[in-house]
This record gives structure tokens, sequence and C-alpha cells, in this order.
């Protein structure tokens, strides 16, 4: 049993604590520098992901601009050479 807690942590159960004890005081002290929260953390994510969901949809209608301003060049150009390459 011992032996299997061993590998899941990836070392003794003590030592693992300790780690995480050193690495939890780190992360706090730097959080605390910074002036940051758990919960300016969530929401800075949340509002990210609002904002791309906005802006995703504000993109695909500049796509639909692109394609229409593309085509105008695009489809003429393209019949013209087909129509020159047609008499071959």
């Amino acid at each position: 049993m011992s032996d299997g807690i061993n590998k899941f942590l990836g070392d003794t159960p003590l030592r693992v604590l300790v780690k995480l004890v050193v690495v939890s005081i780190l992360v706090g002290f730097v959080m605390t520098v910074f002036d940051w929260y758990p919960v300016d953390i969530f929401f800075g994510i949340r509002n990210f992901l609002l904002d791309l969901w906005r802006t995703g949809f504000a993109a695909l209608g500049r796509v639909g601009d692109y394609l229409l301003l593309g085509a105008a060049i695009v489809i003429p150009a393209f019949l013209i050479l087909r129509v020159l390459s047609y008499r071959r």
C-alpha cells in the first residue's frame, strides 16, 4: 500500500507535504506582491472568455466583408482567365 501511495505522489507523503507547503508560501507571497487574488484570476479568465466570445462573432462579420471585397476582384479575374483559356 505504501509503495502505491509513494508511486502516486512521486515521493513520500511527508516530503510531498513539505514541498507543497513551501511552494504554497512562495506562490502566496508572489500573489500578494502583485496584489492578485484567486477571485481576480477567476474573473479575469471569465472576462477573457466573454470578450473572446463577443469579438469572435464580430470577426465572423468581418470575414463576410473580406469575402465580398475579395470576390469583387477574384471572380471577374477567374471568369476572364476561363474565357481566355477556353479559346485554346
